[in-house]
């Protein structure tokens, strides 16, 4: 007989250091890093799977937004997912994922996202690929950009605030970029390896152009200068980000930096010698369909209407035909119209994402559409390749 699991969203203590037990060993992580981050993300947002009472694995929830066509989007971020070794292809995880899915639309958000140690299980919930997560390195040698711009000076000791409307200023103009709460604030105050972390502005105080926070290690590798957060608004800000850097050759040997998979701060560079390290794709699951295309954004001279049929085995409310109007950069959604998009719920994810083309989506078979749809879908979901700089 498959288990029966219950679902539960009260965590007492003792689930809570048995949750704890599973993802130290999921993780590999000490106890120390799991009491720790169950502080920072709140007991209150973990949530467990019980088979006869037993916990057989949990989750942390996020609540957050994220930006979409200069829109910030509410979202709920999943992470630390997690099954007792035990307990694995029993279905725990399914029923773990599903039953947070229904929560989530319960409680009115529009998407979620995660970052999936494997994908299988995610698409069994509804979610599909949706952005990227990308490291990049280079020589430090092989910069050779010399002429610095701007001032830089240090942020010591490090106020993450100052940061805060720079970070805001960029990030609205990245598709995928988080709305940061404090939790993933917080994050950027974490570095790998419990290393120092340095902080400097571009520009002068009274009217900052940038920033650069980062860490510094040694490995097989030789010394890597880990770029943990940056922000670049101007030309200027992009030449010093990029002189400053080439200033630490003498004791650093690479750099290592978030972005999208097409860097542009690498157009600045001489030669291609900058190359992409690791990249992976993220998952974003539409929770509700009609709140997810409202909330978003979309091109402000665009005034046309898309006719989409959903299909979504978990979360009936969100099947059937609607119809999305856009106009002066928003949204809104009515029901019935002609279905003459069709696609299922973890279809919609990377349309939404503006991952793929929706001609790429039909290649895929992600989706079955008309001519005139797959023109108008191109036109409203246009825009930035979607990636993140965070991870949770």
């Amino acid at each position: 007989m498959m288990p029966q699991f219950e679902y539960g969203k009260n965590v007492n203590p003792e689930d809570v250091q048995r949750l704890g037990n599973i993802l130290d060993q999921c993780f590999i992580s000490s106890t120390e890093d799991s009491e720790s981050y169950f502080n920072r993300v709140g007991v209150e947002n973990l949530r467990v799977i019980h088979e006869n009472e037993q916990v057989v694995g949990g989750l942390a929830l996020i609540s957050m937004s994220q930006w979409w066509g200069g829109v910030s989007v509410p979202m709920t971020g999943i992470a630390s997912v997690g099954i007792a070794c035990e307990y694995r292809g029993t279905g725990g995880a399914i029923a773990l994922m599903q039953h947070t899915v229904k929560e989530l639309y319960a409680n009115g958000v529009p998407i979620s996202v995660l970052y999936p140690a494997i994908q299988r299980l995610y698409r069994k919930a509804g979610y599909e690929q949706a952005g990227s997560a990308c490291v990049w390195e280079i020589s430090t040698e092989s910069i050779q950009v010399q002429k610095q711009l701007l001032p830089v000076k240090p942020v010591v000791p490090i106020d993450l605030e100052v940061f805060h409307h720079l970070y805001h200023k960029q990030a609205r103009l990245n598709n995928g970029y988080l709305d940061r709460n404090q939790f993933m604030w917080q994050d950027v105050n974490q570095p790998l390896e419990k290393q120092a972390l340095y902080a400097y502005i571009f520009g002068e105080a009274n009217q900052p152009q940038g920033y650069i926070i980062f860490s510094q290690h040694r490995d097989n590798d030789g010394t890597i200068l880990r770029i943990r957060d940056w922000v670049v608004l101007t030309t200027a800000a992009a030449q010093t980000f990029w002189s400053f850097l080439a200033n630490h050759r003498s004791q650093v040997d690479k750099i290592r930096w978030r972005s999208s998979p097409v860097d542009s701060l690498s157009l600045l560079l001489p030669e291609q010698t900058a190359k992409i390290k690791h990249i992976s794709r993220w998952m974003l699951r539409v929770i509700d369909v009609v709140k997810a295309l409202e909330k978003r954004g979309y091109p402000t001279k665009i005034q046309t209407e898309l006719h989409l049929e959903v299909e979504d085995d978990l979360i009936a409310e969100n099947n059937g035909k609607f119809i999305l109007s856009v106009a002066n950069g928003r949204g809104e959604v009515t029901k019935g119209g002609k279905g003459e998009l069709k696609l299922d719920i973890k279809g919609l994810a990377p349309l939404y994402a503006g991952l793929f083309t929706p001609q790429q989506l039909q290649i895929s078979g992600k989706l079955q559409a008309t001519e005139t749809s797959l023109d108008t879908a191109t036109q409203i979901f246009a825009g930035s390749s979607p990636w993140m700089i965070d991870f949770f």
